[in-house]
């Protein structure tokens, strides 16, 4: 019978032993497929996010709208992201997560396509010019066309024709909305891709791995952007229309404030690199069991030996148990009651917040405040935003999520890691506000006719004695460069009486306002007047470059504090909670009111072909800095006064949860104790009963 039982061990132990060595493969080549599908995934998403705020300036000239409506299609992202977050997080955990995952790339790829669709129905993009494209001709209509002041309205338009049919069904005013409901539906998408799969991950990770799989995870969510911005670049260079006119007949270049870019193509590529994401994830696993080993890595002995439930080493996350949906619709209240009842984890949520604030308000304008402070054409502002700044947050979140992993950091240190990091960023910050430009020297509207050698900002009129016998249009923007290095509103504004050539081409010449003889030429577009702009722009890059290093730095460990801050089984609920109130609070009005603002620096508004304001033209550039400048670092300020009760709070929890691991481990300890000095009494009193009858039979053996 020992025998048996001895193969009966023996068979025991083998079992374990194979039961241990047979999944150690599977589950670590199907989370290494999981980590590189969620890769791509983030990717995709990263990608067609980065590349829409690179068409921001295209958008808002195409359908000549202002920032703060660009503000409102951008946050609809977050809106979509607000109506289905918080179920997908609760209920998604419990669920197939993978292919869930699948379903919300996929939807992401069809609202890229809605996107791009406004191009393919209203028509040909037209933009304010004098300049005609004539066949064989070498004299054109003069562009200072004799009139009365009667013919002008009160505001210095010109009295016209009602508009034609066309207008009264003008699509620009409503193909916007197009743009607006694809983003929505970008946002439902994306919505289960971080909190399922971050959470999959450190759920069938090893924990020491988690740190460096979520680290990679968002490096490559930052390496998207690279890509984004490189063909938001690519595309800006192509005239809107390519394929439907003739390019020679184009008499503006990509860095006149008029020219649109091909922004629909962009938006096609995107959508098919997201719907490739989503192929992987239909193949992937719902759970993943853990090893023996791996799962015995994380305890001590003294941990291991009570553990009652072996059930436990095979899988880290029980929620993956078939539970009736109504038992957990009823369990949402109270679980997210418990989950905002913690203190640590509110405080987290608000400086995160006011932080997403100031980083989405300035991230979604950076490549418009280079075009507009640094005179770039928003061609080479995408380019140097995805070659030069966006690989230094990707490095920089690498580098962080490595740090966490050689340094070993505990929660308190990556806090203080991540606090150190963003200071850093932020004194560095405040030399921006040094890097200026001088603006652009526009007659009647940063100069006086009177007055060509200040720029100044007060009311000026852009009507003089020069261009008083001409009947022009004060609303009209169609720049033209003089001889004398000024920019003029329109050729007409600049008094010229002629033009020769044709297109881009176009000389006007007897321009009355030009030089101080008034008999100078004119060519078409604004004077490249920059060269201070060219000095200063390679430090504000330089600078920008280290900024973005360093705070990034802390993005890693910022994050896996949030993950270990709180309860295994609320963290699921935890991630989809922040990232629905950082979307709800940061993601959807930061760039409105940051818009907003910005609007209130423009001097030069365009006007629409059927009437109304368009797209801001020229901006007061030292106003745009310190507004832009100023409101970021200023929520980056109120962020860090608030940090303080956080790090206070933060001490407290990790101090009670230290006493409470140690009255636990006393606590079993003494249970232990116990159970020994039983079995010691049980031994003690065998062994007394043994004695007895030995001494008995010793005596019935003498007698």
């Amino acid at each position: 019978m020992g025998a048996e039982q001895g193969r009966t061990q023996g068979n025991g132990r083998s079992d374990a032993a194979s039961a241990a060595r047979e999944p150690r493969s599977t589950p670590n080549t199907s989370l290494k497929m999981f980590l590189v599908a969620l890769s791509f995934a983030y990717f995709a998403k990263a990608l067609s996010g980065s590349y829409m705020k690179s068409t921001i300036t295209q958008l808002e000239r195409r359908f000549d709208i202002p920032s703060y409506l660009i503000g409102v299609i951008d946050g609809s992202f977050e809106i979509g992201n607000l109506l289905v977050i918080a179920f997908v997080s609760y209920f998604g955990a419990k669920l197939h997560r993978p292919k869930i995952i699948a379903v919300g790339c996929v939807l992401m790829s069809i609202g890229t396509f809605i996107i791009a669709l406004p191009h393919f129905i209203i028509g040909r993009y037209e933009f304010e010019t004098s300049v005609r494209w004539v066949v064989n001709s070498t004299l054109n209509p003069s562009p200072c066309r004799a009139g009365s002041a009667a013919d002008l309205t009160q505001d210095g338009k010109l009295t016209q024709v009602p508009a034609s049919a066309g207008c009264e069904g003008d699509s620009n005013l409503s193909m916007w909305i197009y743009v607006l409901l694809g983003n929505v539906l970008r946002g439902i998408g994306e919505t289960p891709v971080q909190p399922l799969g971050i959470s999959y991950i450190d759920d069938f990770a090893s924990e020491e791995n988690a740190a460096l799989y979520v680290g990679c995870v968002q490096t490559i969510s930052v390496v998207g952007p690279v890509f984004g911005y490189l063909l938001g670049s690519l595309c800006a260079k192509i005239y809107v229309d390519i394929g439907f006119v003739k390019m020679e007949t184009i008499t503006i270049t990509p860095a006149d404030a008029r020219w649109v870019g091909a922004w629909w193509l962009g938006y096609l590529i995107a959508g098919v690199i997201t719907l490739l994401s989503a192929i992987p994830f239909w193949f992937l696993p719902r759970s993943l069991p853990m090893s023996g080993p791996q799962g015995t890595e994380k305890c001590t002995p003294e941990q291991t030996s009570f553990i009652k439930d072996s059930r436990l080493l095979k899988n880290k996350y029980p929620a993956d148990d078939h539970t009736n949906f109504i038992e957990m619709a009823k369990d949402f209240i109270p679980t997210l009651r418990t989950l905002l009842r913690h203190p640590v984890y509110m405080i987290y949520l608000c400086v995160t917040i006011i932080q997403l604030n100031s980083l989405i308000g300035m991230v979604t304008y950076k490549p418009k405040y280079i075009e507009q402070h640094f005179r770039q054409s928003a061609s080479k502002a995408n380019f140097l935003m995805g070659v030069i700044n966006i690989p230094a947050v990707a490095l920089g979140m690498f580098s962080g999520g490595l740090l966490m992993k050689r340094l070993k950091m505990n929660i308190m240190r990556a806090a203080k890691f991540a606090f150190g990091t963003s200071l850093i960023g932020y004194v560095l910050s405040l030399f921006f506000f040094a890097m200026s430009c001088e603006n652009a020297k526009v007659a009647g509207v940063t100069l006086s006719y009177n007055n060509m050698d200040t720029i100044s900002y007060d009311q000026h009129s852009v009507f003089t004695a020069c261009n008083s016998e001409c009947l022009c249009s004060a609303s009209e923007w169609d720049p033209v460069c003089g001889e004398d290095g000024v920019t003029y509103v329109s050729p007409c504004l600049a008094g010229c009486s002629g033009s020769a050539g044709s297109g881009k081409n176009t000389v006007f010449f007897n321009c009355s306002c030009v030089g101080a003889a008034g008999n100078f030429t004119a060519s078409t577009g604004q004077c490249p007047n920059k060269d201070d702009c060219d000095r200063m722009f390679p430090y504000f890059l330089a600078l920008s470059v280290i900024t973005s290093f360093i705070i990034s730095l802390g993005g890693t460990p910022g994050y896996m504090l949030l993950i270990r801050c709180i309860k295994p089984q609320l963290k699921s609920l935890a991630l989809g909670f922040h990232a629905l109130a950082t979307r709800t609070l940061a993601g959807i009005p930061a760039p409105i009111y940051f818009g907003a603002i910005i609007d209130t620096t423009c001097l030069k508004w365009g006007q629409k072909r059927c009437g109304g304001i368009g797209a801001c033209r020229i901006y007061n550039t030292t106003t745009y800095r310190i507004a832009y400048l100023g409101l970021t670092l200023s929520l980056r300020t109120i962020s860090f006064i608030i940090c303080i009760p956080g790090f206070i709070l933060l001490s407290r929890q990790l101090k009670t949860e230290e006493l409470n691991g140690i009255h636990r481990t006393l606590a079993n300890g003494g249970t232990e104790l116990e159970a020994l000095r039983k079995e010691e009494c049980v031994i003690s009193n065998s062994d007394q009963s043994q004695q007895t009858s030995d001494n008995s039979t010793d005596r019935e053996t003498r007698l």
